[in-house]
C-alpha cells in the first residue's frame, strides 16, 4: 500500500467516522454528547448538540465524496471544527461531566490529548 492508498484509507475512515458520530449525536449518545457542551455555548444544550451531529454529518460526507482537487479545503474545515470543539473536550474534564466511559479525571484529560490527533488526521489524509 503506498501513502495515496494511505491518505485515501484514513480520509475515508474518518469521514465515515464522522458521519457515525453525527449520527449518534442525533439518536442513541444524544445525552452523552451533552456532557461535552461547554457552559457558555448560548444555545440549548441538546441545539447544540443536534447542529454539531448535522455539521458532523455533512463533514464526513464531504471527506469522503468530494473531488480531489477540493479535498485540502475540507481537510482544513474539519481541522477547524476540531478545533472548534475542543473546547468541549476541556468542559468535560474541568467540569467532571462523565461520558462515554470517561469517568475518572485521568480518562477525561487523556481525552484531551486525542483531539490534535483528529486535527493532524483531517489535515494529513486530504494534502
Amino acid at each position: 500500500m503506498d501513502n495515496q492508498d494511505l491518505k485515501t484509507a484514513g480520509r475515508i475512515l474518518l469521514g465515515a467516522s464522522l458521519v457515525y458520530a453525527g449520527i449518534s449525536h442525533l439518536t442513541f449518545a444524544r445525552k452523552e454528547f451533552r456532557a461535552q457542551v461547554p457552559d457558555f455555548v448560548p444555545l440549548k444544550t441538546d441545539d447544540t448538540v443536534v447542529y454539531s451531529g448535522f455539521a458532523e454529518i455533512a463533514l464526513g460526507a464531504a471527506l469522503i465524496a468530494t473531488p480531489k482537487r477540493q479535498r485540502a479545503k475540507v481537510g482544513q474545515f474539519a481541522a477547524a471544527f476540531f478545533t472548534a470543539v475542543f473546547p468541549g473536550n476541556i468542559a468535560q474534564y474541568t467540569h467532571k461531566r462523565d461520558a462515554f466511559g470517561l469517568d475518572t479525571d485521568k480518562k477525561r484529560f487523556g481525552r484531551l490529548f486525542f483531539q490534535p490527533v483528529l486535527i493532524w488526521w483531517a489535515l494529513a489524509s486530504t494534502r
